[in-house]
């Protein structure tokens, strides 16, 4: 919600800048998302009095000006503009200045004679109007020479962007914020005018008659304007409309969206003769009745979407936009005025199936008070009244069938304190609360408060004490420890457990990245995930972003190869990420909610391969001290290549699988090199984890190492002869490291030679050569007798 501070002062003295007033609001309760400050680009911009004129020699359409800028000698500026005469006062834009937009200005010879700068218009000054501009801006007469145009012209104004939680829809207003900033500032405001005369020439029971077919609408008013005058509203209505942000279009239609900005109640305006019964009648619309609205879209309708009618045609979508037939026009003579509340659910999920949202619907899904019509309404009337666009017609239609009224709330000013923590008198209570306009009495230690109908979101008292502790000042209340509580807060084991993770990923030299959950159905393709693949099978977001961002994610691999082809699109040449994040499989019932695993992925490309991801793993394993582990070669997974793969078992759960991606899916990302990708499920994961410290004293007998060659078949996998050295080796076996493969001249054809270094070892005596060569014996007859392996 914009608030231009101009406007705001129309109700509040206020005498603090915009930027102390956001920061003093914002500890308020009420959140300033920004704080935008118009004029403050324009600089070295300052009066000048043009002292002669005369033609350019060599340019008839250039005029060469001497002007005083209050400086001992004159300056020189050639300009193409005609309005100015001599003595006349103008804005003058030195060399080195800068203007609207932040064009800047610098000296410079035209048709060889020097400028020293240029004249202003009001657009260059970012002051111009609808209107267009010819000429130069030429000030009063008497104005001062030298001095800085923003001291002159009122060209400052600033503007304060606020956030507006759903539960505060009277702050979607000028007047709104009006009142919070009173109460932040302890200073009184008012309200605007709302008196005004009727014709009694005119009745409005002649001329309109309204019924209400749904429960849909609350309330619905409406007043006729007759002989209304179709016009440019005056200049200051402009202003405020043009910095909040709402293009100006004509007085009767400004007056709408000014009511709407100022008391944040929506309002229309129809020209009467487009309503041909005579008769508006509010009900839902059709199933598949189609509907052109004020911009011109053409919108199909069902019978959950309420519309205002002119007997049985539609002329508005309830509390969204109206319809383009009814729209005020140059020759409107006769208005009516609509000023209704509708149900703010039912806004909601209409302009979301419509895919339309206005200024109008914004307010009203948010349940405004349904007594804020006849104050919008009496406003709009005294607006016309001042404009002089029309005669007002005697009597209001208002139908108003279940009344709001306000209510009382009873709270302990005790309970208050201990509540938050404060220790204040009830007297100061009250006067934050009466500040708020909710009006306190005070009965011993019982507040009685008063809540107008404006403050729906007030019915408890905890509610109460909020608006108490936001008044008096957060920044005021003191820390306290919360009570009944006797342990100190802490990360629980899963959120222990993935900063660790970060840590081993970190230091293996990767940058942890986060992405959204959701894709599009796009992404599987891309993947080449079969047809029938179980990952297909997603949970769909109801309110999408778009086509791109319609389900939840059941794989991250996509959402990781996006972020890689971002990096190689920008000419990286190489990455190496991680992200821990959530994928969401659909449960069987589907009123429970999907199932969510939290998933490690791994990225990488360029100076890295397969053993660079298998090494990352590993590090992850060893770290946690998961020592049984293994993996396995994966060759029907699409996505991956075939022969680079492989998946990651711990005993005999599948933890993930990790490898080069499919060229096929790098080609689909424009990928030009390797990729290589980790899926891990960390919640399967964390089940074989224990983090408890475990002491071991060292060894106090001496280890017996053997070394081994033996030739295999070049397919063997170095896991599976690991494998048999552990399963035989026993308790005796202390470690095994692998120190060479070689293939060559001095081995058979499609055979390998593997060498490992084994440590046998026994914590309570020392091995003899008797029991080392038993076991080392037994290892490998196993190695000859499951995988043919022979000693080299």
């Amino acid at each position: 919600m914009k608030i231009p501070v101009r406007w705001l002062k129309d109700y509040v003295d206020i005498d603090i800048s915009a930027k102390e007033l956001g920061d003093k609001l914002t500890l308020s309760g009420s959140k300033v998302e920004e704080i935008q400050t118009t004029g403050d680009e324009i600089n070295k911009v300052v009066t000048g009095k043009i002292i002669n004129i005369y033609k350019h020699p060599d340019a008839d359409k250039l005029s060469v000006c001497s002007v005083d800028i209050g400086k001992d000698e004159p300056i020189q500026i050639i300009t193409a503009a005609t309005n100015m005469k001599e003595q006349d006062v103008v804005p003058v834009a030195l060399h080195g200045s800068t203007i609207h937009g932040g064009v800047k200005i610098k000296k410079g010879k035209l048709r060889g004679l020097m400028s020293n700068g240029m004249f202003c218009s009001e657009e260059e000054l970012g002051i111009a109007g609808d209107e267009p501009v010819y000429g130069l801006m030429i000030l009063p007469k008497d104005t001062p020479v030298g001095k800085d145009i923003k001291s002159v012209v009122d060209m400052e104004s600033s503007i304060i962007d606020f956030e507006i939680t759903s539960n505060r829809p009277d702050c979607l207003s000028v007047l709104g914020i009006a009142r919070e900033t009173a109460a932040t500032l302890n200073k009184s405001y008012k309200n605007p005018e709302i008196t005004y005369k009727e014709s009694n020439l005119y009745n409005v029971k002649d001329e309109i008659k309204v019924e209400i077919k749904d429960e849909l609408c609350k309330r619905y008013m409406a007043k006729v304007i007759k002989n209304v005058k179709i016009e440019q509203s005056p200049s200051w209505m402009q202003k405020r409309l043009l910095e909040a942000g709402v293009r100006p279009i004509n007085n009767i239609v400004d007056i709408t969206n000014f009511v709407m900005l100022e008391l944040g109640q929506p309002m229309h305006a129809y020209d009467i003769r487009d309503i041909h019964s005579k008769k508006i009648i509010v009900k839902r619309a059709e199933d598949g009745e189609k509907f052109t609205t004020l911009d011109g879209e053409e919108r199909e309708l069902d019978n959950n979407i309420l519309t205002i009618r002119d007997g049985e045609t539609a002329i508005g979508l309830a509390g969204i936009m109206g319809g383009l037939d009814s729209e005020i026009k140059d020759d409107t003579k006769d208005v009516v005025f609509e000023c209704a509340n509708f149900d703010g659910t039912n806004i909601r999920i209409s302009t979301q199936k419509l895919a339309l949202r206005t200024e109008a619907s914004s307010r009203f899904e948010k349940d405004i008070d349904p007594n804020l019509a006849e104050i919008a309404m009496d406003r709009a009337c005294h607006l016309i009244e001042e404009l002089g666009a029309g005669e007002i017609a005697e009597g209001t239609i208002d139908i108003y069938n279940k009344k709001v009224e306000p209510h009382y709330v009873q709270v302990n000013s005790d309970w208050i304190n201990k509540f938050l923590g404060i220790h204040i008198s009830k007297e100061e209570m009250a006067d934050c609360l009466n500040r708020l306009e909710l009006k306190t009495e005070i009965k011993d230690n019982i507040l009685n408060v008063y809540v107008p109908t404006f403050r729906s979101d007030i019915n408890i008292r905890e509610d109460v004490a909020e608006e108490v502790a936001r008044i008096y000042g957060y920044d005021k209340i003191p820390s306290t420890v919360i009570e009944s509580v006797s342990t100190k807060g802490g990360k629980n084991k899963k959120q222990k457990l993935d900063d660790k993770v970060i840590d081993i990923l970190i230091a293996s030299g990767l940058n942890q990245s986060i992405s959204y959950s959701f894709f599009s159905r796009k992404a599987f393709d891309k993947i080449c995930l079969p047809k029938d693949s179980s990952l297909r099978n997603v949970v769909v977001i109801r309110n999408p972003l778009g086509e791109d961002y319609s389900i939840m994610r059941t794989t991250s691999i996509p959402s990781m190869m996006e972020a890689l082809s971002r990096n190689y699109s920008r000419s990286n040449e190489s990455a190496r990420l991680f992200e821990i994040g959530k994928v969401y499989m659909p449960n069987d019932d589907p009123n429970k909610l999907p199932d969510e695993k939290n998933i490690l992925t791994v990225g990488m490309y360029g100076n890295v391969d397969y053993f660079d991801l298998k090494g990352i793993v590993e590090n992850i394993l060893t770290s946690f001290e998961v020592s049984k582990f293994s993996f396995e070669r994966e060759t029907e997974n699409p996505s991956f290549h075939p022969g680079r793969t492989a998946n990651l078992f711990v005993k005999k759960d599948l933890i993930g699988t990790f490898g080069e991606i499919h060229p096929t899916v790098a080609d689909n990302y424009g990928v030009g090199v390797r990729c290589y990708i980790l899926e891990i499920n960390l919640d399967s994961l964390y089940k074989y984890v224990d983090l408890t410290k475990k002491y071991k004293p060292l060894p106090k007998f001496p280890a017996v190492s053997r070394d081994i060659s033996i030739v295999v078949d070049k397919d063997t996998l170095v896991q599976d002869v690991e494998s048999i050295i552990k399963k035989y080796g026993g308790n005796m076996l202390e470690s095994i490291k692998l120190f060479d493969v070689y293939t060559g001249k001095q081995i058979e054809k499609g055979k390998k030679s593997i060498a490992y270094s084994i440590n046998y070892r026994l914590e309570n005596k020392t091995l003899t050569d008797n029991q080392v060569n038993k076991v080392h014996n037994k290892i490998l007859r196993a190695l000859e007798n499951k995988l043919g392996a022979k000693l080299r």
